[in-house]
């Protein structure tokens, strides 16, 4: 009986109908997503053999995000994120259909895919900021909404785990093409979920501010409160520093595994179950108290991880460690998310969640450009491994001031409603901690 209850709290936010099904949508939708990544990457590489073009296709894509990201998130409290979401999933489903003729045509240049994926990072700029801030409308109950941030990590995950696995296989049997055409066909899935929600009456909140005044109110929350600062300001550096390591994983899986497609598959897929681990972990804690030394924790073993990993020339071996990469990455990251969305003020939410938004997706592009530069130098070994240890080391000023912070949210939780183990002493842990609503 306990495990089951314990199994029904892990998934207690899919019990509100909206979040359900968008959930499945995304599920599905997700899945393409992560098989068209793989494709790209491999069809790129085996264009070119560049690792530069490998970093300047990631840099195309997600650097739209690091422009925009501010904007989408006026845009995201300003309109109603359930038509701009149906309109950017549409858009994204041009694009894959777009690119899959090029590649099934076999009339694909790099500049197509340099391009569209330009497109695509735009379209992803307003996207993700939505999305984010979108999710807390479909939860019937507010103590619901960290257990469904940790589903959406899990879920991304569990994509992240078997889309790349089918598209290892299925580049090898049939080309990267049918990869991108089942993406394309994958967006019908979450286009659906989407029309299918029953949502309260849209009711646009007037705003006397213009959109530059609201950007600046929304610089100015954010980094004027040192916890919100420092949680944006992690996502940043694990984003710079450590995402570029799936920009050289075909290096990896080539030249010094010594494998092909599916060899890579299988290095995004084991990196995919650590991740989904580390979410599920996320899915069954009951509070968010403690998430601070998590963070610590995880980002230090992301980092090592990477480092390890660097200079594993035995496939089990880099297996095992990509698990533990994904691991503390998801951890990270959803750690700062979920904070972030507990420390938030509703009518900010947008805006600051585009600044996580363009922390997460805005430095990856820099941080790819960087690495494939520094690779073509000194080789995907040492550079991928410079990347672990500055993670690593990343980590340390928010250890630091790690009590600081908590002392400063402190009071900001008294107000809103404090969780009783707070009120019984747990504050005097080290810990980032967040209110729950009062039963």
């Amino acid at each position: 009986m306990a495990a089951v209850s314990k199994l029904s709290g892990m998934f207690r936010a899919l019990s509100s109908r909206n979040y359900r099904l968008f959930f499945i949508g995304q599920g599905i939708s997700l899945v393409g997503t992560w098989m068209q990544q793989i494709a790209l990457s491999w069809l790129v590489y085996r264009l070119t053999d560049s690792v530069f073009l490998l970093g300047a296709v990631t840099f195309s894509s997600q650097i739209p995000s690091f422009i925009l990201g501010p904007f989408a998130g006026v845009l995201a409290d300003k309109f109603n994120r359930h038509k701009v979401l149906i309109v950017t999933q549409a858009l994204s489903m041009v694009q894959a259909s777009t690119l899959a003729v090029l590649v099934l045509t076999n009339t694909i240049e790099i500049w197509h895919v340099l391009a569209l994926s330009a497109v695509l990072g735009t379209i992803n700029g307003f996207d993700i900021a939505t999305r984010q801030a979108f999710v807390v409308e479909l939860i019937e109950r507010r103590e619901d909404m960290s257990n469904a941030i940790a589903l959406n990590s899990s879920l991304f995950n569990m994509a992240r785990l078997v889309g790349p696995t089918i598209a290892g296989l299925l580049i090898a049997a049939v080309g990267e093409g049918i990869c991108i055409l089942i993406n394309a066909i994958s967006y019908i899935a979450v286009i659906g979920s989407l029309l299918l929600l029953r949502l309260k009456p849209f009711e646009r909140v007037q705003q006397q501010r213009k959109v530059w005044q609201s950007l600046k109110v929304g610089f100015q929350y954010a980094f004027g409160f040192p916890p919100i600062r420092a949680l944006i300001m992690i996502v940043a550096l694990l984003s710079l520093f450590g995402m570029p390591f799936t920009v050289l994983l075909p290096v990896f899986a080539r030249d010094i595994l010594q494998g092909g497609a599916n060899t890579l598959g299988y290095l995004m897929g084991a990196s995919g179950f650590g991740a989904l681990s580390g979410a599920l972990f996320l899915a069954q804690r009951k509070s968010v108290v403690g998430l601070g030394k998590v963070i610590i924790f995880t980002m230090s073993v992301f980092g090592l991880a990477l480092i390890a990993f660097s200079f594993s020339e035995v496939l089990l071996l880099s297996l095992v460690l990509m698990l533990f990469s994904g691991f503390g990455m998801i951890v990270t990251m959803a750690s700062c998310n979920t904070l972030l969305q507990t420390l938030v003020d509703d009518d900010k939410r947008g805006r600051v969640m585009s600044l996580y938004a363009t922390a997460f997706m805005g430095m990856a592009p820099i941080g790819s450009m960087l690495a494939g530069s520094v690779a073509e130098q000194i080789g995907v070994a040492y550079t991928l491994a410079g990347c672990g240890l500055l993670c690593a080391l990343s980590i340390v000023p928010f250890a630091v001031n790690l009590p600081k912070l908590r002392q400063m949210v402190q009071p900001i939780y008294e107000r809103l409603g404090i969780v009783p183990e707070i009120a019984t002493g747990l504050q005097s842990a080290s810990n980032l901690s967040a209110p729950q609503e009062k039963r």
